[in-house]
C-alpha cells in the first residue's frame, strides 16, 4: 500500500518532517481567508462584486496593506490586511488591528517566559526556536515589558480593597540584591485570605524585615485602601508586624509561623542531637487540641532538661499563646495557619527569577519584576479548604479546637 502524504506522492516520512510549514501554510490561508470575509461582512458584497444602490455602505476595497509578520503559538506566518477606502470612519480590522505584530497568547508567553528564568539575552535564540525564524520579536521586547510592569504596579498600589473582605492574612519578607545599593533590599509581602476563599496578593513593596515603621506604613497602605481588619495574620516571629499591628489593627489576632519556630529552636541543639530533637518538635503543632500540645510541649522540655538543652526548652515556650491561635479557627484551616507556606511556596518562582538576572540595578525594577512573577503565581493559586467556614470566621464564629463552638440548644439545633 503507498504511503500517505499532505500534499502529494512524498513518502510519510518526508510529510512529517514538513509538518510544521504545513500546518502554519494553512494557518495562513486560514488567516487570510478570514480577514476578507471580514470586509465583506462591512461591505455587504464581495470582492468583484459592485455597489448596486445608495443604501449600501459606500466604501470600497483598495488594495493591500504591507506583508506583514504575525506570531502565533505555532509559529510566524505572513499575511496582507486589507485596505478600505471611502468610509466615514477608518476601518481597522477586528481580527488583525494595526500594529499588533503578535497574538494575545504570544504576548503573555514573553512574560512567562521571563519571570520564570530566560535571561534577556537567552530570548532571541529561544524565540525563534520556539515562533519561528521570521518572529517578530527581540530581547528588546523585555525592556518594554518591564516598563510596563512598572506601571501596572504602581496601579496595583492603588487598587480598592473595599470589595474583597480579608479574613486571614499571611505577611514575611524576602531579600534580593539590587546593584546599585549597599545593602540587600528587603520586600514586605502581604497575602490575604478572602472571604470566599480565594487567596490575593495584596502588597509587595520595599522596606525593613524587622522594623515596625516599614510595617506599620503597608498596613496604613491597605487600610486606606479600604481593607478590614483581618481575623488573624501569620508571620515570623522576628518580623517588626507585630508592633504595626497594635497600630493599625489592634483587634487582628496574630499566629507565629511554626516553620520558623522549629528552626530557631533547632539551632539550640547540638547538630548530633537535632534530628532526634525535630521528631520531637514537629509532632507539637500537629496536635488536634490545646490539652495535647501542651503535653507534647512538655514533652520536648523534659527531653531537652534531660540533656542540658535549657536554651531549646525556654525558647520553645517564648510567646507560646502567639504559637497556638490556629487553635481558635477552623480544624479544615490548620495547615494554611500554621505557617507562612502560602507565601513561601510563590516564592520558589521569585528565587528563580532574581537567579536568572543575577542583579538588578533598581530596587524598584526588582520590585515591579517580583510583584509580576507573584501576580502570576496568584492566578494559580488554590483556594482554601472549605471556603464556607472563612465565611463562619468573618461573620464571628467561636471555633474551640477547631471545632464550632455552640453557645446554646437552641443554636445547636438550627445547625
Amino acid at each position: 500500500m503507498r504511503n500517505e502524504t499532505i500534499g502529494g506522492d512524498a513518502p510519510s516520512s518526508a510529510a512529517y518532517e514538513g509538518l510544521e510549514a504545513f500546518v502554519r501554510q494553512k494557518v495562513q490561508g486560514f488567516i487570510q481567508e478570514v480577514l476578507e470575509e471580514e470586509v465583506t461582512a462591512l461591505l455587504g458584497r464581495r470582492r468583484w462584486q459592485r455597489r448596486r444602490g445608495v443604501d449600501e455602505v459606500p466604501g470600497y476595497r483598495n488594495g493591500y496593506g504591507r506583508l506583514r509578520k504575525l506570531s502565533l503559538t505555532s509559529g510566524t506566518v505572513e499575511v496582507r490586511r486589507p485596505r478600505v477606502r471611502g468610509l466615514e470612519e477608518r476601518f481597522e480590522s477586528r481580527i488583525l488591528p494595526l500594529f499588533k505584530r503578535r497574538t494575545r497568547e504570544v504576548g503573555e508567553l514573553l512574560p512567562q517566559l521571563y519571570l520564570h528564568g530566560l535571561a534577556e539575552g537567552d530570548f532571541d535564540l529561544a524565540l525563534r526556536g520556539l515562533l519561528g525564524e521570521g518572529a517578530p520579536l527581540s530581547a528588546s521586547s523585555i525592556a518594554r515589558l518591564k516598563a510596563g510592569w512598572l506601571a501596572e504596579y504602581e496601579a496595583f498600589k492603588k487598587r480598592s480593597l473595599l470589595d474583597s473582605e480579608i479574613v486571614y492574612l499571611w505577611v514575611d519578607g524576602v531579600y534580593v540584591k539590587a546593584g546599585l545599593e549597599k545593602e540587600k533590599a528587603a520586600l514586605l509581602v502581604a497575602i490575604g485570605g478572602v472571604r470566599d476563599g480565594r487567596k490575593l496578593v495584596l502588597a509587595v513593596e520595599p522596606g525593613y524585615r524587622e522594623s515596625k515603621q516599614s510595617w506599620a506604613g503597608m498596613l496604613r497602605g491597605l487600610k486606606e485602601r479600604g481593607m478590614n481588619c483581618p481575623s488573624v495574620v501569620v508571620g515570623d516571629g522576628h518580623l517588626g508586624i507585630w508592633g504595626a499591628l497594635a497600630e493599625v489593627f489592634p483587634k487582628a489576632k496574630e499566629q507565629r509561623c511554626w516553620n520558623h519556630r522549629i528552626v530557631n529552636v533547632l539551632d539550640k541543639l547540638p547538630k548530633s542531637r537535632q534530628a532526634e530533637g525535630k521528631l520531637l518538635l514537629t509532632a507539637i503543632p500537629y496536635a488536634q487540641t490545646r490539652a495535647e500540645v501542651e503535653r507534647l510541649k512538655g514533652r520536648f522540655q523534659d527531653w531537652c532538661k534531660g540533656k542540658g538543652f535549657e536554651g531549646a526548652a525556654e525558647l520553645i515556650e517564648y510567646d507560646w499563646e502567639r504559637m497556638v491561635t490556629f487553635y481558635d479557627f477552623p480544624k479544615a484551616h490548620w495547615k494554611h495557619l500554621r505557617t507562612t507556606n502560602i507565601i513561601e511556596s510563590p516564592f520558589a518562582a521569585v528565587r528563580l527569577r532574581t537567579a536568572a538576572a543575577k542583579r538588578y540595578k533598581k530596587v524598584a525594577n526588582a520590585t515591579a519584576v517580583i510583584w509580576k512573577t507573584l501576580m502570576v503565581a496568584e492566578s494559580r493559586f488554590r483556594r482554601l479548604d472549605a471556603p464556607h467556614l472563612v465565611a463562619e470566621v468573618a461573620e464571628g464564629a467561636v471555633f474551640v479546637d477547631g471545632e464550632r463552638f455552640l453557645k446554646s440548644r437552641r443554636e445547636k439545633v438550627a445547625a
